[in-house]
């Protein structure tokens, strides 16, 4: 993540956190398309449980499709 990603986040309350993941995780699906969520979450390096987090936030929005496939879970925008 660029310096002045990380600079903005240190002061956001929780909730603006977690709002800030599912922004960067919609960003990155509508560029790459349909992706595993493990591939994602370590291209975007969100760190602890935000990458969790974000996608429930777009979840609850009804912005993604999360489906499994085996044993990975693949993630897109709807």
């Amino acid at each position: 993540m660029e310096e002045s990603k990380m600079a903005k986040r240190v002061n956001l309350t929780l909730e603006e956190q977690i709002g800030f993941s599912a922004g960067e995780i919609y960003n990155y699906l509508h560029q790459n398309g349909t992706t595993s969520f493990a591939k994602m979450k370590k291209e975007l390096d969100l760190k602890g449980n935000f990458a969790d987090l974000g996608l429930g936030w777009l979840a609850r929005e009804n912005k993604v499709e999360i489906e499994q496939k085996g044993p990975a879970v693949k993630v897109s925008l709807k």
